[in-house]
């Protein structure tokens, strides 16, 4: 185990540490959040999730149910009135910097997790951890960077992760995802993919794609695109830790 603040020797350390440890949360939220318990295009096992959901809890405090019934209330609703959270209707400078506030208050309404959060996780570990304390997480994850890094170093580290999944997800694929890019299907919703290429946000670059059949467990849908989270997802299903219920061409 290193020492404290051993990781802020070298000044490429903990820029590393919010690259890799950033990738992987996105890869929780379209793993788990999204694919597995949003739309249900892919079944994880209990060893596969179990990581995912406690490394959420660490890094955004995120209540899977809360996440859940925002996103599907965003289909549901898409580009029009009643969207959590279109660039359309709220104006995309502020999705892209204030898309965190528009998904708390989302979260807020009454019945909305009644009605678009069914079916979310109930364990003993939900029920009186990470639903019931998700803010703890986020204490446990600032020690832990402080021991990594140190005070000053720790303390920025943690800003920039729980900084994170509001900037890259609530805003960039919310506000981006839906007013630049190419589009391959003509949904009717003004959802565009950001790039063919989705790696940095797990897949969710995709975006248009992912309208276009929100079940898929795969965002993909042209020779020339790659969907990391996709890749993620094979490898897992090679070690039986998940079983694809539906994906685009598979």
């Amino acid at each position: 185990m290193p020492g404290f603040g051993a990781l802020a020797s070298h000044w490429w350390m903990p820029v590393l540490f919010i690259v890799i440890a950033g990738h992987f949360t996105n890869v929780c939220v379209t793993l788990f959040l999204h694919r597995a318990q949003t739309h249900r295009g892919v079944r994880l096992h209990y060893i596969a999730a179990l990581p995912m959901r406690l490394w959420l809890w660490l890094t955004t405090a995120i209540v899977t149910q809360e996440w859940v019934a925002c996103h599907r209330k965003h289909h549901a609703f898409a580009d029009r009135e009643g969207d959590p959270h279109s660039p359309l209707m709220e104006g995309l400078r502020n999705i892209v910097f204030k898309g965190a506030f528009y998904y708390r208050k989302a979260v807020r309404q009454p019945g909305i997790l009644e009605k678009y959060g069914k079916g979310t996780p109930t364990d003993w570990i939900e029920r009186h951890v990470l639903s019931r304390l998700n803010w703890v997480g986020i204490l446990v994850m600032l020690a832990i960077d402080i021991y990594l890094f140190g005070f000053f170093i720790g303390a920025a580290v943690w800003g920039a992760q729980m900084l994170w999944i509001p900037f890259w997800a609530a805003g960039i694929v919310n506000g981006v995802g839906h007013a630049l890019g190419y589009r391959n299907f003509q949904v009717k919703d003004e959802s565009r993919n950001i790039s063919p290429i989705a790696i940095w946000l797990g897949g969710e670059e995709l975006h248009n794609n992912h309208h276009a059949d929100p079940k898929s467990a795969r965002f993909a849908a042209k020779w020339f695109e790659f969907d990391v989270g996709w890749l993620y997802i094979r490898m897992l299903q090679f070690v039986r830790l998940a079983k694809v219920d539906y994906a685009r061409g598979h």
